[in-house]
């Protein structure tokens, strides 16, 4: 018997959404603006009702064009957008022919065939990539994790006549470079702005709400949550409680990682971490001030007070920070721990670090005294023009994100930051 595909279900869009829908129509009263944009909570609504109606604006007003579906990875974008979108727009009768290899879905629909081509804005180097290329339009998905040479990249090629912009992002630092240039500017720059809460996501029951408010606390609770753009400050880690996260760890395990920040004149902080029943236990932790000590190691001390962190344990990989070039070398050159450099966006990080220590999914040993005491003194940098955290008492902490931001993605299968990142 062959499987029976489910088709899409929807609830009725809220007149927010509606107005997303709507807002390029010949009869809309913002039918003249050249760009939209959609900011606002997590999961408040905003991508798949944007996402289609990009699509149907493009074969509203053209054939034979080119655009661009632009994420901060093609990855992200992919999951974010293009697995959301594809089946709704089959059932709305668009027939998707996805080009894996070139990252471009074609779609028809009515006779008229437009090309749509998906782009990654991770880095500075991206805008290359997009270079070259005309536009009818673009949208640009998390435009606040792109960098600002990529977004003007994008947004240069759309230079046929009646091309649209598309923006949709959650909050971020209210000094960020697209909060000052376009939402605070978007009346000169002819823009509709929409700011969405969860109640604009008519798919969302109360439990739900609920269960995103305990997801969060301090600014990411205010811009995930309640959709604003605030400044981080304060403790890194205010849901950080030695009652709840320092407990005694169990006898055995069923696999083990290490983590390594490593330093020279600043301290280095490693950490042995045990996975078992579903939580992972930083079983304990090797770290050295030189400052302290009044001496400095060398790699092959360190890297001996790494064999003696592991004990003889049957070590899955050792995670190291990427700019620690040497001490790697030094690891591999030894042939016993196979190496992983260390997933390293510090933002990013910090949030995936935050929902681990929301749902109980690290935990840390007594013996780990010098993490539970970073773990106190970690703190934003105030005053500052983005989000961006004092360079002192975080080596424990970045070793801490080391671990978490590269080993329980992999280990989880990617999927074990869902629900942060999970969006409509």
């Amino acid at each position: 018997m062959g499987s029976v595909s489910k088709k899409p279900s929807f609830t009725p869009f809220s007149k927010k959404q509606m107005k997303v829908l709507c807002w390029w129509m010949p009869e809309s009263p913002f039918s003249s603006y050249d760009a939209v944009i959609c900011d606002g909570a997590v999961r408040s609504g905003k991508t798949l009702c944007m996402s289609v109606s990009f699509v149907a604006w493009a074969f509203s007003a053209f054939s034979d064009c080119s655009f661009a579906l632009c994420g901060k990875t093609i990855a992200s974008l992919r999951r974010n957008v293009v697995t959301v979108i594809l089946p709704v727009l089959r059932e709305l009768g668009f027939e998707c022919n996805e080009k894996y290899s070139r990252n471009l879905i074609e779609i028809s629909y009515g006779g008229a065939v437009n090309r749509f081509y998906l782009f990654g804005g991770k880095d500075e180097g991206s805008a290359a990539l997009i270079q070259g290329m005309t536009l009818a339009g673009v949208l640009l998905d998390e435009v606040t994790l792109m960098p600002r040479s990529f977004v003007e990249q994008a947004l240069a090629r759309c230079s046929v006549e009646g091309s649209k912009l598309w923006f949709n992002c959650n909050p971020e630092h209210p000094m960020h470079w697209f909060h000052e240039e376009w939402i605070k500017k978007c009346d000169e720059k002819n823009c509709l702005y929409l700011h969405f809460t969860m109640k604009d996501n008519p798919s969302l029951t109360p439990s739900i709400i609920r269960r995103y408010e305990r997801l969060y606390s301090g600014a990411f609770y205010e811009r995930f949550v309640l959709g604003k753009w605030v400044a981080a400050q304060g403790c890194v880690y205010p849901m950080f409680s030695q009652a709840k996260h320092v407990v005694q760890p169990p006898d055995s395990f069923e696999k083990y990682y290490i983590s390594c920040d490593y330093g020279t004149v600043n301290p280095s902080s490693f950490g042995l971490w045990g996975k078992n029943g579903g939580k992972w236990f930083r079983i304990k932790e090797y770290y050295f001030d030189s400052r302290t000590e009044g001496r400095q190691k060398t790699d092959s001390e360190h890297y001996a007070s790494l064999r003696e962190l592991a004990d003889g344990l049957k070590i899955e990989a050792v995670i190291v920070d990427p700019s620690a070039a040497s001490f790697i070398e030094c690891i591999r050159r030894d042939g016993i721990f196979r190496v992983i450099p260390a997933k390293n966006d510090v933002i990013d990080g910090i949030r995936r670090v935050s929902d681990c220590l929301k749902d109980g999914s690290v935990l840390f040993s007594p013996e780990c005294r010098a993490s539970i005491r970073e773990f106190g003194l970690y703190r934003w940098e105030e005053n500052s023009a983005k989000d961006s955290v004092r360079k002192e008492n975080d080596h424990a902490m970045d070793d801490i994100r080391y671990f978490v931001s590269t080993v329980l993605a992999r280990d989880d299968g990617g999927g074990f930051f869902a629900v942060a990142a999970k969006r409509n």
